[in-house]
């Protein structure tokens, strides 16, 4: 009697290069159930949102979701910072009081970041009571024990980045921003002042130790050269002057000051959870993500201020690089910043997902600059999804339909009784009668080891904050079941079902081992591509969603119970397979960049 399972196994060794962080301490059957809050910085409203927005958040976002896979408690905040002088400045120009300036920018914010999916559980405003209130209190009680003081400040001020510099970075520079080039301000100014020297020592011991994980590890090595030169207190207020608009909030008990917007802000990433509904996010692992250019904001000011606060610090604090665009430094100036308009056009010509998709493998996650050019697009879009995950996908789907009218007849645990992987004998007989013929016949594949090595491996990357490495290792899968259907070649074995005995057998089983293989890589591509791999769920008949219908619904278990080979999620006999649409369809290499589309 025969069981309607067959193994199928295969060495690791021709994917070593691609997995070669697996670690067999870190089992994908206990996940970290930890609350997990992550923040990206909150952005000026003094313009529209572009690419250098979008991407911070697009990363918060995949690492939200994948932490959410993973089945952890997830909580996911972005907004804007509205108390700035260039606010209250461009408000201005536009005709406009800075709140009603504010309000439009952040209702922008808000469009481009449902556009590009991002799952934020909040968004948080600066003008808000909830937020003003709370970040007056800290900035009280750091008053009121001493770790602010009442001072005088000479010296160099950076109007482009409302940030004051030292003399040493301010010539440095040759007294120009070191963000944006503009000439420097000479500012004499009484003002309040956070007493951030005290805390030096306890700083380098926190980031030297990884008690404070700043990544990437070449900005870990700034902050820890910067503080070598020393600290000096920071001011957190600034005096108010004749004909100043009413914009920001009064320090506690001295309506002659306001508290500095870069000092207020920061106060946001603990206002927003600082109630009893959320203040577990807080207590659990904390991450801060952001731009090369507020490290020193994120890295040394803000966790000396909690520690004077007696809170928690952050676990995490991540400044990736910046985009370029065609070889070239995005500026305003220039006009060559990638506008949200020219995301759309993208999303609206190749699908979002694959923007999506593209921003965070190709992006700055790391210490260097990354390139958005129009070639480089078209190069990994056809690469990456229309002739891998796309064509990979489509066609198993289309041998399912087409050979066994789109519904699973057979499954593979290596159970099935075809002793010495029959299966993979017979696609090799029926190669051999086509006259035709593989380089190893003896080989073997190994779909459960391989795809819960990869599994555990994108777990690896995850906690790493390496996004790239985590969606390859669901690519791994996608090549990995390519290979299998060149090796087995399905659509040469369907061709003998009648002439070769128990063809039919081996025939589904291949196709299974294909197709609950797709099936696991697409949840780990799912971080990046919610909407195109909840639609090939939805296609194929895969309860992994709480609502198929939403590709931002909760999970119906976590990663490793849903990404178990033959497991209470897997595809099951009789479980139909609809081929679908085309996930992506290939590019011309020669096509020029889509025109930007309005909102």
């Amino acid at each position: 009697m025969t069981h309607p399972f067959e193994t199928v196994s295969f060495p690791l060794t021709s994917l070593a290069g691609s997995l070669s962080f697996y670690n067999p301490t870190m089992p994908n059957d206990a996940p970290n159930q930890k609350p997990y809050y992550i923040t990206t910085p909150i952005y000026y409203v003094n313009d529209r949102p572009h690419i250098g927005h979008c991407y911070t958040t697009l990363i918060a976002d995949v690492a939200a979701r994948a932490q959410r896979l993973a089945g952890r408690d997830v909580f996911f905040l972005t907004g804007t910072d509205e108390h700035a002088e260039k606010v209250s400045k461009t408000a201005v120009e536009n005709g406009k009081t800075p709140y009603e300036w504010a309000t439009i920018n952040a209702e922008r914010f808000k469009d481009a970041f449902a556009f590009m999916n991002f799952s934020n559980d909040d968004f948080v405003r600066t003008t808000e009571d909830r937020h003003i209130s709370k970040a007056s209190a800290y900035i009280k009680k750091l008053l009121d024990q001493g770790d602010i003081e009442l001072g005088d400040y000479e010296g160099w001020y950076d109007p482009s980045q409302e940030e004051y510099l030292t003399e040493m970075v301010a010539k440095e520079h040759d007294y120009n921003s070191p963000v944006t080039g503009k000439p420097l301000e000479k500012r004499v100014e009484q003002n309040y002042f956070f007493r951030l020297d005290k805390y030096e020592g306890w700083l380098r011991e926190q980031i030297e130790s990884g008690a404070i994980r700043v990544l990437p590890e070449a900005r870990k090595n700034e902050v820890l050269g910067r503080l070598k030169t020393g600290l000096m207190k920071v001011p957190v207020s600034r005096k108010i002057k004749d004909g100043d608009p009413d914009w920001g909030i009064k320090m506690p008990g001295d309506d002659e000051h306001r508290i500095y917007v870069w000092i207020e802000a920061l106060c946001n990433y603990l206002t927003t959870v600082d109630n009893d509904e959320r203040r577990k996010y807080w207590a659990g692992e904390v991450v801060h993500l952001m731009a090369k250019d507020i490290l020193w904001f994120h890295a040394i000011v803000w966790p000396a201020m909690l520690h004077a606060l007696g809170e928690k610090i952050p676990d995490t604090v991540y400044a990736h690089a910046y985009w370029i665009s065609e070889g070239t430094k995005m500026s305003k100036s220039l006009g060559n910043f990638i506008e949200i308009d020219q995301l759309r056009a993208y999303a609206d010509k190749y699908s979002l997902d694959a923007v999506r998709w593209f921003l965070t493998t190709q992006g700055p996650l790391g210490a260097n600059d990354a390139d958005f050019a129009h070639s480089r697009f078209i190069e990994v879009y056809n690469a990456d999804l229309a002739n891998s995950v796309g064509n990979s996908m489509s066609r198993v789907g289309n041998m399912i339909a087409k050979y066994f009218d789109g519904e699973i007849t057979r499954t593979c645990n290596g159970e099935f009784g075809f002793e010495g992987g029959k299966a993979l004998q017979l696609a090799l007989k029926a190669l051999e009668n086509a006259g035709k013929g593989v380089d190893d016949p003896t080989r073997t594949f190994d779909f459960e080891t391989t795809t819960s090595k990869a599994v555990d491996d994108a777990t690896a990357a995850l906690a790493r904050l390496d996004l790239e490495a985590m969606l390859d290792h669901g690519r791994s899968i996608v090549r990995y079941v390519d290979e299998f259907i060149s090796y087995s070649a399905p659509f040469t074995l369907a061709k003998q079902i009648d002439t070769l005995e128990h063809a039919d057998k081996a025939l589904a089983t291949i196709l299974y081992s294909c197709a609950e293989g797709l099936r696991i890589a697409s949840l780990l591509l799912y971080p990046a591509m919610p909407e195109k791999m909840a639609g090939l769920w939805r296609d194929w008949g895969c309860n992994h969603l709480s609502d198929p219908s939403d590709a931002n619904s909760a999970f119906v278990a976590p990663l490793h119970e849903l990404a178990a080979w033959t497991g209470e999620h897997s595809i099951g006999v009789g479980q139909k397979i609809s081929k679908g649409e085309a996930l992506f369809m290939r590019a011309d290499a020669n096509e020029p960049a889509p025109e930007a589309i309005a909102p």
